[in-house]
């Protein structure tokens, strides 16, 4: 079994990573992308909440079966530190929830109790092995629930990135009106 203290470390990094970033963006901007095609800011944290509860709840409902032996040739999977590294676009399995975007506090606050819940699940699930248990990621490969926990911190240290880009991207497509 992994450490968890380094997994809990990694979890509260990577949000605290995140919120910097965050406190960057201004609150009239918060809602305002950067290009036709891009996110917001709110899109942002609005799919971060979505992924990461989306993984607890998958966790949670695996855990209440036996784990299923994975085949030898899916055993296989792209490393994790992809997930960080922001060289390629990909398109989210989820889109995001226009009902999940508000104001910057709110959504923050949403956030950081998405990350309650899964420090939570980290606690609840200490005393058992996680290792057997297993679900593919849609671009990495298969993963076991303590790779799923590592995971969500990888993938709220790539959003971070994009926000920090968002930051410095928005005051350049901003018009403002001068008399």
């Amino acid at each position: 079994m992994p450490n968890l203290d380094s997994l809990r470390a990694k979890l509260f990094s990577a949000q605290s990573r995140f919120l910097t970033a965050a406190d960057t963006i201004p609150l009239d901007l918060w809602q305002t992308s950067p290009s036709a095609n891009a996110w917001s800011a709110a899109d942002v944290v609005a799919h971060l909440c979505q992924i990461e509860s989306s993984i607890i709840a998958n966790c949670d409902r695996i855990l209440r079966h036996a784990p299923r032996p994975v085949p030898f040739l899916k055993r296989f999977r792209l490393p994790l530190f992809l997930a960080e590294y922001r060289v390629r676009r990909f398109q989210s399995p989820l889109p995001v929830d226009p009902a999940l975007l508000a104001e910057k506090d709110p959504m923050l606050a949403a956030l950081c109790t998405v990350r309650e819940r899964t420090l939570a699940f980290v606690d609840e699930t200490k005393s058992r092995n996680l290792a057997p248990y297993c679900f593919p990621h849609p671009f990495l490969g298969m993963f076991n629930l303590y790779t799923w926990l590592e995971l969500v911190a990888c993938h709220q240290l790539r959003h971070a990135k994009q926000v920090h880009e968002i930051a410095t991207l928005i005051p350049k497509h901003v018009v403002t009106s001068q008399k």
